[in-house]
């Protein structure tokens, strides 16, 4: 089961240097994600979704590759190509992979004019390494289906508070 995290920010340079941050992590096996798209709320109130990858594009090249190579077979290359792409844009287009457009851009109304939002689908995480990692980068905690301790634990990491372990008593004295 995955879970569902909104960071606000006050600008989408930080969102993205905060997603950059989160996509190293991933690379380290400590996190593991199924989507990270930053909102955009302008000063219009218009909000832009960032994703991560862009269907239309990665369609369009797909479609493009297997229509040259089914108008090869047909000894038309170039009419392959271009339906291919085409079709694969329109497919890219209308397919939706990880977090809802719809629910971003519905929650990312919240945001102030300006700001930007970081929307994190995580599939798994170790949390005391992500969390030490993500000690004090500031942002706000809009929204989480974590549990309460474990959605507390992410808004003291955030604002760079160490949660105070009680310490030992000490067998030497």
């Amino acid at each position: 089961m995955s879970d569902l995290v909104f960071i606000a920010f006050a600008d989408e340079q930080k969102a993205e240097e905060v997603r950059e941050r989160v996509l190293g992590l991933q690379k380290e096996y400590l996190i593991e994600l199924g989507d990270a798209v930053i909102a955009v709320k302008d000063a219009k109130g218009r909000v832009k979704l960032n994703q991560m990858v862009n269907l239309t594009a990665t369609g369009a090249l797909s479609g493009a590759f297997w229509g040259t190579l089914i108008g090869f077979i047909f000894l038309m290359p170039l009419v392959g190509t271009a339906l291919g792409a085409a079709s694969g844009a329109v497919g890219g287009a209308f397919a939706d992979a990880g977090i809802d457009d719809n629910f971003m851009k519905d929650a990312a109304q919240a945001l102030p004019p300006g700001g930007a939002g970081l929307f994190l689908l995580i599939r798994k995480m170790t949390d005391d390494k992500v969390l030490a990692d993500l000690q004090g980068i500031g942002g706000t905690v809009m929204r989480t289906s974590f549990d309460h301790t474990k959605e507390e634990a992410l808004r003291e990491a955030l604002a760079g508070h160490v949660r105070a372990v009680a310490a030992a008593p000490n067998a030497a004295s």
